[in-house]
């Protein structure tokens, strides 16, 4: 089995080269290069050095990945005939996707690889723009910049900004979290005698005319804290600051019980302005809710019971193992059988527990929702009429029942007898795939809405309430019908 020997041609010119790497790139009579793109190759090449390059390769595909499966081909191939020299920019196990292909085929056994040593271009950035990598750095791909992994808390360095179309895609990306004007720099060719430093607001990053395979773009990182507002990282910190030694009295004497009317309360509020269709109140509520569950997960953490960590790893490793239609090889062909897959997985999680199959239905719920869970489980095991009638006759028997009462004037029995009304036509509603819930805060929304159109009305007229009858309150009432105020 030849070996493929990989090395590193560096961040600079040939003179930066590490003896060893010169004489295997000068000794080798199969040598082949990434890309002959690079401050070193011209040396090179005025010393005699004859090589092959993979730059048509990447000129044939529209996705690195077939660019990086046609260049790991082709090593393969060529280390069955004899063994050969791959050199790569900067150093071979620093942004390099092939390289890291061809060491999975060499652990498989596959192949024959070696790494022969090279210069990383990070510690020659570090030194173009004066920063010190102590301080904390991340090393991204711009060709598949993800808004979730940036930390503005620390320095990036992202690498592969090689034309207008990439350096168009990261300003975007990073648009969403820094300032348009605010200032990054790009490095073309560090360490060598070609090296170009641009500092530009972050807005101009795709206007910049001279981008090449030797670009990577270098972004400060961010000090104030107002302007990492939209991290994570920066939420967590604030709640654990207002949990903490010198934080605010109210928070620090929160507990989980003290918290839950605050939770159901925030939750009430994002429903309502979910029926408003109210973007800005929504984004505003959804981050009261979000405020809910990180004091929740602070206060666990203080207390030594749980950290937000295994709070997240509980929900994401049960959102994998609960949808193995998307994760893994299971086939679905519709919703109901997503919700069946889901209830089987759930009881494989625990097999070996019985508890009443109500019990932990809606807990904390309000009566209505609770009352259509319970209906919704009972279901699923054939405690249900076959058809809307039965949940009809239902409905008029409770209402008979209710009259009863009321007839016999027994407040404790028509109590019990309009929940048995309310139960019955929820059922009703489920039979027709009405959430209940959301069907009476439409009703509740429509009636704010119209009652508000008379109180607009008696005001107009400079009188009170008690000045109009019922009847003339009710025209007020049908004209906001007619103007379909909903």
């Amino acid at each position: 089995m030849h070996t493929i020997t990989i090395v590193g041609l560096g961040a600079g010119d040939i003179e930066q080269l590490p003896l060893g790497v010169y004489r295997l790139l000068k000794s080798s009579s199969h040598l082949y290069l990434r890309t002959k793109e690079h401050p070193v190759v011209k040396d090179l090449m005025a010393e005699g050095v004859e090589f092959q390059s993979f730059d048509s390769v990447y000129e044939k595909h529209d996705k690195f990945d077939q660019v990086y499966e046609e260049i790991v081909h082709e090593l393969v191939s060529e280390s069955e005939k004899y063994s050969i020299i791959y050199a790569v920019p900067g150093h071979p196990l620093v942004a390099e996707k092939a390289v890291q292909m061809l060491l999975d085929l060499h652990e498989e056994g596959k192949i024959q690889v070696s790494i022969g040593g090279g210069q990383s271009f990070i510690d020659a950035l570090f030194a173009s723009v004066g920063a010190d990598p102590i301080d904390g750095f991340q090393l991204l791909d711009g060709t598949s910049l993800k808004l979730h992994d940036i930390h503005m808390n620390q320095q990036l360095i992202i690498g592969q900004v090689y034309d207008a179309f990439i350096a168009s895609e990261v300003k975007i990306t990073l648009m969403e979290l820094y300032p348009y004007d605010y200032e990054v720099m790009l490095v073309t060719a560090a360490g060598s005698k070609e090296e170009k430093v641009d500092r530009i607001p972050l807005v101009e990053l795709d206007r910049v005319a001279h981008l090449s395979n030797l670009t990577s773009l270098y972004v400060p990182a961010v000090k104030e804290m107002a302007s990492t507002y939209k991290q994570y990282a920066t939420l967590r910190g604030i709640i654990s600051t207002l949990r903490g030694p010198n934080g605010c009295p109210w928070d620090k004497e929160q507990t989980h019980h003290s918290l839950k009317k605050y939770l159901l309360e925030e939750t009430y509020e994002l429903l309502e302005a979910i029926e408003e269709d109210d973007i800005d109140h929504m984004i505003e509520e959804l981050g009261d809710v979000l405020l809910q569950v990180m004091l929740h997960a602070q206060i666990g953490e203080d207390e030594g019971m749980f950290t937000m960590e295994e709070v997240i790893e509980s929900l994401a490793s049960k959102m994998v193992r609960r949808h193995p239609h998307v994760f893994g090889s299971v086939q679905v062909e519709n919703t109901e059988q997503v919700k069946a897959n889901w209830d089987e997985i759930k009881k494989q999680e625990k097999p070996d527990e019985h508890e009443p199959m109500l019990k932990n239905v809606a807990k904390g719920m309000p009566a209505l929702m609770k009352a259509y869970e319970y209906q919704k489980k009972a279901a699923k095991v054939g405690f249900d009429w076959p058809d809307p009638q039965g949940a009809w006759e239902k409905v008029w028997e409770e209402l008979k029942e209710f009259e009863n009462e009321v007839e016999n004037n027994s407040e404790n029995h028509i109590k019990k007898e309009f929940g048995d009304i309310l139960f019955a036509l929820i059922n009703v509603a489920r039979f027709y795939k009405i959430f209940p819930e959301e069907a009476l805060s439409m009703t509740n929304t429509k009636f704010y809405r119209r009652f508000s159109y008379v109180e607009e009305q008696v005001l107009k007229t400079g009188k009170s309430f008690e000045d109009f009858t019922l009847q003339e309150l009710d025209q007020f009432w049908n004209e906001a019908k007619k103007m379909n105020i909903e």
